[in-house]
């Protein structure tokens, strides 16, 4: 069975009301106890009182008779009061108003003698036995009791109107919660109403941060951090499509127009092999571009790295210098390795991070020059530091240069040896699967890219 779904709204109005109520009531309660045992109290004192006035005035009387004058002129103006006093063979000495049977009873019992206006009545009883010393009396035994019917209709009432106060001002607080519940919750209703205003032509929307309450600020903060990442996404995937459909726009069109000139007119079969050469070179760009993107997307959404092992920097460099020596030899350019470092990592990624940086600075590094590589612990940090000579870069462009498709030059020419401006996107990406950071700086013509890896990928001990 599905259980019913209340607002929120709701529920705080029924919590307040509940609490308010059993704390009002609660409160009832508990000065209806206090003024019960007052009144206990004040019966038990006022029956020992009359006790002591009995006793004191036995000890002046010479007689009954002066006795019972005594107690008559003393006790008399009490219309509640009911005393008994028997000497220590029985005899009544005095009886007040009427002999009620109160010597059998004990505390707070119902009287419900015949022939008497006492049913239902409530009589306090209290007793006490005394001995004389002087005749003629010997022993006294005093029996009090009071009628506390006006205390108990003073409690009814009170009980009553405590009930009918708690009843009318649980209804108050009810309609004062449900109005200060719905009157705190209004901001979320704001911020539901700004959330419904985003889409995707309105990314720029944020929620009014100083405009809501204390406790609902860290919540804007966040929704208006997360609007800010999905505003930064998205305009990185349109930039990113934009990027794809200029950069393979060239291509294909190439491959288009190369293979309707092929078809305008009967060639011979060398002529056909070349235009299928030249078109298989375009097929390859595009194949390696289009697997540079999905490498770049991989990467960029990577949780954990697939494989984790122990990597030696410097003979990954090593084996990556045997292959780009050799493309070097044609330029003169030589390499310089310095230092050395162990990591833990992807050493598939972490290879092909360091290839797109050597790749990178052979191309733009000056002839007959050197391209040096460092590794180095500073710190809590592992860095490694490609450098070349070379045109120095254009500092505005430095920003942009981890951006996809980005070239420092600005030129968007087809897709050629130079490749389609995803190498240091791509190594961005490792590096932040690494948890570190890439960077470059370009001065006097000498070109650094530097790749910083956290605390944690460095091992000091094996």
């Amino acid at each position: 069975m599905n259980l019913p779904r209340f607002s929120l709204t709701t529920r705080l109005t029924t919590f307040y009301s509940l609490v308010s109520t059993a704390v009002l009531f609660g409160m009832g309660l508990l000065v209806t106890v206090l003024v019960e045992r007052h009144f206990e109290e004040m019966d038990q004192r006022f029956l020992d009182d009359k006790i002591e006035l009995v006793l004191e005035l036995s000890k002046h009387a010479s007689s009954n008779e002066d006795l019972r004058l005594r107690l008559t002129d003393a006790l008399n103006h009490h219309a509640d009061l009911h005393v008994l006093v028997r000497d220590e063979k029985g005899i009544i000495l005095f009886v007040m108003p009427d002999q009620l049977p109160i010597e059998e009873l004990g505390d707070d019992q119902v009287l419900e003698t015949g022939g008497m206006a006492s049913k239902g009545h409530i009589y306090r009883v209290r007793s006490t036995d005394t001995v004389r010393n002087f005749s003629p009396y010997g022993s006294l035994r005093v029996v009090t009791a009071f009628d506390t019917e006006r205390h108990a209709g003073f409690l009814s009432s009170f009980r009553q109107t405590l009930w009918w106060y708690g009843s009318a001002v649980a209804i108050l607080s009810g309609l004062l919660s449900w109005w200060a519940a719905r009157s705190g919750l209004a901001p979320l209703g704001r911020m539901r109403d700004r959330a419904l205003a985003v889409t995707a032509n309105k990314l720029d929307h944020r929620m009014p941060v100083e405009a809501v309450p204390i406790e609902m600020a860290s919540l804007a903060k966040s929704l208006n951090q997360m609007f800010e990442r999905l505003e930064q996404d998205f305009n990185r995937l349109s930039e990113f499509s934009t990027d794809i459909a200029h950069e393979l726009r060239t291509p294909i069109s190439n491959l288009m127009t190369q293979t309707q000139v092929a078809l305008a007119q009967h060639r011979c079969a060398d002529e056909y092999r070349d235009i299928l050469a030249s078109n298989a070179e375009e097929f390859q760009r595009l194949a390696r571009t289009v697997s540079e993107m999905l490498f770049l997307a991989k990467a960029e959404n990577i949780r954990s790295l697939p494989n984790t092992e122990i990597i030696e920097l410097a003979d990954e460099v090593k084996s990556l210098l045997d292959f780009y020596e050799a493309l070097a030899e044609e330029t003169g350019i030589t390499f310089r390795l310095e230092g050395e470092g162990r990591m833990t990592g992807d050493r598939l990624m972490v290879r092909r991070a360091l290839s797109n940086l050597l790749s990178n600075a052979l191309r733009h590094a000056d002839a007959d020059s050197t391209v040096n590589v460092g590794i180095r612990s500073v710190a809590d940090q592992l860095t490694v530091t490609v450098s070349n000579k070379g045109e120095p870069i254009d500092p505005a462009a430095i920003p942009r240069l981890f951006d996809r498709f980005f070239r420092a030059d600005r030129s968007r020419r087809q897709i050629d040896a130079e490749g389609a401006g995803l190498g240091l996107p791509i190594v961005a990406a490792i590096m932040h699967a690494h948890g570190g950071t890439a960077s470059v700086q370009s001065i006097s013509r000498t070109t650094a890219v530097k790749l910083i890896f956290p605390a944690n990928a460095r091992l000091d001990q094996i």
